[in-house]
């Protein structure tokens, strides 16, 4: 019963974080109709932070557990995962064209986030330390640099206010029971963060894997769901704005937003090894920006996705690999 037990938690655990992060979208996105923000700005800001949502709850209950290879591992691994497993997906259902400003803006932001974190993590390479951690003063970095990146959200959506926008939530309801789908969303993400959690460190006890790989595979993969079945569907429904808006700006909130918060509330411990897994990010995200321009400008055809799939499958081979 001891040998089941932690993967059913993990189970128990993914199905009330992707239901919880759906309730949560959905509610926010309701509310968000009622100000008329664009699709766009839903997109990077409200639904990437539902969806961005599992990510927090887990690095919060992992850091707290000590549990940090998890955490960090879990940021790395679904940032990967949601640009080439996420996008490649959603890319075969429907080739996705983007905006300028998610070519010349966003996309590079997300690359800025991948970037900053590398500097900020690797004490011992930059400054000669004995050992790297990300530190509370790292983590109020990260959460200066989300401020900058709400702000000009913000001015954006302002600026290109429309009145014509669709969400992936056609029927509009009361802001009472959207703010009560939002809350019983959080209810089921922290229960599902905690199980998650708990389970993964088991398992990886059990199989004598390390809790790193942990983190970026079955923790990443499974806290990507929402963005892949958000994206998805997005895609499947011709909203191509809230298809790759949701992925960016997940992908940024990733970093400032949860690795900010889990930092500033208690600091991370950083292994050298995890620059790989850093590099990854910064490579996927390089791979995006240039899939933007070869082709079709701005646009994420079928062949790139699945060019994106196959990334995403040799990441996942040298990870097991590794170890």
């Amino acid at each position: 019963m001891q040998t089941v037990l932690p993967y059913a938690m993990l189970v128990v655990g993914f199905v009330l974080l992707v239901k919880g992060a759906d309730l949560l979208v959905t509610g926010a996105v309701n509310l968000a109709q009622r100000l008329r923000i664009s699709d766009l700005m839903i997109a990077m800001t409200i639904v990437a932070f539902g969806t961005s949502s599992p990510e927090l709850v887990i690095n919060i209950v992992a850091g707290f557990k000590g549990s940090t290879d998890i955490a960090i591992g879990n940021v790395l691994g679904s940032n990967t995962a949601n640009i080439l497993l996420v996008l490649g997906v959603s890319a075969l259902i429907y080739p996705l064209s983007v905006s300028s400003s998610t070519v010349q803006r966003e996309i590079p932001f997300s690359l800025l986030a991948a970037l900053a974190m590398g500097v900020l993590a690797n004490d011992q390479i930059i400054d000669g330390r004995s050992h790297s951690i990300l530190s509370r003063s790292d983590g109020l970095i990260f959460l200066m640099f989300l401020v900058i990146f709400l702000y000009y959200s913000t001015s954006m959506s302002a600026d290109k206010l429309s009145p014509e926008r669709t969400t992936l939530q056609e029927p509009s309801t009361s802001a009472a029971r959207a703010a009560g789908l939002a809350a019983a969303g959080l209810v089921g993400l922290a229960l599902g963060g905690k199980w998650i959690v708990e389970g993964a460190v088991d398992i990886a006890g059990q199989m004598g894997l390390s809790e790193a790989l942990v983190g970026l595979t079955i923790v990443a993969i499974g806290t990507s769901l929402p963005e892949l079945a958000t994206s998805a569907v997005a895609a499947y429904r011709r909203r191509v704005d809230i298809a790759i808006g949701n992925v960016v700006g997940s992908n940024i909130l990733n970093i400032f937003l949860v690795l900010g918060v889990s930092a500033t509330l208690r600091p991370m411990p950083f292994h050298t090894a995890a620059n790989v897994d850093i590099g990854m990010v910064v490579l996927a995200s390089l791979i995006l920006f240039f899939a933007m321009l070869t082709g079709r400008r701005r646009r994420l055809d079928r062949w790139e996705g699945g060019l994106l799939l196959v990334t995403y499958a040799v990441y996942l081979v040298f990870l097991i690999i590794r170890g």
